[in-house]
């Protein structure tokens, strides 16, 4: 009995092992380990990376976390800045009434974070000790130092990849570039080809609409309430504006000594006037050119637009750097402004609300008009009780 019972299990243990030596070896665990590759950063710092790995993300400077949340994952987000977190009662606070559509969307993810620093214009350099209070394993960073990120980078011991914007904003390559570097960090390589082939399309639609419209036909158009909230009013302006560029849109100023966003003199702007079809004012200065205009409106009504009624509101696109989708929906509006006929069938919250989709994946047009400094949204001002 105990032979026919040894023979057996030997038998057993003979088929499991022919059975075994038919298989092919459990594959090793570091096969499917993601793969490190070098990655050059917006400012030119070479980074090793493992894309697709990390888990743990703080952004950190004005507009890296609104790039971040148009392509990466925000519940990978291990720390955000205090004027992110619109619950804390000691923040940067100026620009509470202003839309940001990114604090918006995800408004409720950030406030349940811990601090990464205070963030704001006002802060000139990353606090280490509040990233690290936070454990990530990587930054994002808007602070286009090769100095400080090489620091941080030291200090804390991840690595910090540092985006850039650049003055065309939506229109920019340096936006095409941190979208793309976003996306292959983050594994996010689809996404990202997405929305920046959303915003291709609507670039290429108004060029279509508008390319052959003769020079003698287009309204002068001017534009003015750009650059830093706080201090920009009716002249502050721009000669080389993207906006008008990829609309085919003529530009009242011309002739100015340098490029980017500038105040004109009074001067300027009154010999403007004359010649001013169009005015569109960003929302950002509404709050500095209502006293402007209580004090003395002969200047402005004095402007061709003034007189006119050809005076229209657009919204806020710069609110602790870029909103690049309000950009986007601010190039339709002065289209639509400066060539009616053509841009007769489009309607701005639809425009608004698909943008706004594209870029945060909801439509959230009404909730922008409804922020204080939005005034109701894009619209023809009556400037007597407007400014009144």
């Amino acid at each position: 009995m105990k032979n026919k019972l040894f023979a057996l299990v030997l038998a057993l243990v003979m088929a499991l092992s022919l059975f075994g030596c038919g298989q092919k070896p459990a594959a090793d665990d570091t096969d499917d380990a993601p793969e490190t590759v070098t990655v050059t950063d917006m400012i030119g710092r070479e980074l090793e990376l493992t894309p697709g790995s990390y888990q743990r993300v703080v952004c950190i400077g004005a507009g890296a976390l609104r790039l971040y949340s148009y392509v990466g994952d925000v519940s990978l987000l291990c720390g955000v800045e205090d004027i992110d977190n619109t619950t804390l009662s000691e923040r940067p606070q100026m620009f509470d009434g202003v839309a940001r559509p990114y604090v918006m969307v995800y408004g409720d993810t950030f406030a349940a974070l811990p601090s990464c620093g205070v963030g704001g214009p006002n802060a000139q350099a990353a606090e280490a000790e509040k990233i690290l209070s936070c454990t990530p394993d990587i930054i994002v960073s808007e602070y286009e130092d090769t100095d400080k990120a090489d620091a941080l980078q030291q200090q804390t011991g991840v690595p910090v990849v540092t985006l850039r914007t650049g003055v065309d904003g939506v229109f920019s390559d340096d936006f095409r570039g941190s979208i793309t570097l976003l996306g292959k960090i983050f594994g996010k390589e689809t996404r990202a080809a997405e929305l920046l082939s959303f915003v291709e399309s609507e670039t290429a639609e108004l060029g279509r609409r508008t390319a052959d419209i003769a020079e003698d036909a287009k309204p002068s158009v001017y534009v003015c309430g750009l650059g830093n909230w706080g201090t920009t009013n009716h002249l502050m302006t721009v000669q080389d504006y993207s906006t008008f560029r990829v609309a085919h849109i003529k530009n009242a100023v011309s002739g100015l000594s340098a490029s980017g966003i500038q105040p004109i003199e009074a001067e300027k702007f009154t010999a403007l006037g004359a010649d001013m079809d169009i005015m569109l004012i960003d929302a950002a200065a509404v709050k500095n050119i209502k006293p402007l205009y209580a004090e003395d409106s002969g200047m402005f009504d004095s402007c061709k637009a003034w007189q006119n009624g050809q005076v229209y509101l657009e919204m806020a696109y710069n609110a602790y750097y870029t909103n690049y989708e309000i950009a986007l929906a601010n190039a339709w509006f002065a289209a639509k402004c400066a060539y009616p006929d053509q841009f007769a069938d489009i309607d701005m919250t639809e425009k608004l609300n698909e943008i706004t989709g594209a870029f945060l994946d909801k439509g959230i047009a009404e909730d922008i008009y409804r922020m204080p400094n939005s005034f109701g949204g894009y619209q023809q001002i009556d400037t007597a009780a407007f400014f009144r």
